[in-house]
């Protein structure tokens, strides 16, 4: 049983939000803790266009959300808001399948101007599913991304700085039930 479910809500891969998403699963898993990924790209179209709630395939990654402590959700942004394959597999989660979790928000995006899609589209949906305990967030310019693939990327040291500080907090609570700063991410 995974402590902690990533989960990956960009169309496309390689991504800078994937990139990222493996660089946080990555620092929690030297903190101890176990994790497991969902590619929503991976799920069946048809299981996300036509609700198709009883899928065996639904069924396995919602056992995973389920089952976790806490959840590290990465998504670009895209006209002011996270993606509508993300939207798509959210939509599908139980209600109330957040609830008693830890969740960490992590989005990508081109300009500033897209900032506040964590707080003013992502959070309502989080929170509408249960989750109390959501995490300020990590908000990364495209430009702030040195470079990525599919195993690593390279971050601006004043981002990766931001990005460790929220991975602390992640852990922290997760571990103590506290905010607490722990390990040496």
């Amino acid at each position: 049983m995974p402590n902690v479910v990533a989960i990956a809500g960009s169309p496309s891969h390689p991504s800078r939000s994937f990139a990222l998403l493996e660089y946080a699963r990555r620092a929690v898993e030297k903190e101890g803790l176990s994790t497991a990924s969902i590619n929503v790209r991976d799920l069946p179209p048809e299981v996300l266009i036509y609700g198709q709630f009883a899928s065996p395939d639904l069924k396995a990654v919602n056992d995973l959300v389920a089952e976790a402590k806490g959840i590290i959700i990465a998504t670009p942004v895209y006209k002011a808001a996270y993606t509508g394959v993300l939207k798509a597999y959210l939509d599908l989660l139980p209600q109330k399948s957040l609830a008693g979790k830890v969740i960490l928000p992590i989005a990508t995006g081109g300009t500033l101007g897209h900032l506040l899609a964590i707080n003013y589209a992502l959070k309502p949906v989080l929170s509408e599913l249960g989750a109390s305990h959501i995490l300020s967030g990590v908000y990364v310019l495209d430009t702030q991304i040195k470079s990525y693939d599919e195993t690593s990327v390279q971050l601006e040291e004043e981002t990766e700085q931001g990005l460790r500080s929220q991975l602390q907090e992640f852990v922290g609570v997760l571990q103590t039930g506290k905010p607490e700063l722990v390990g040496s991410l």
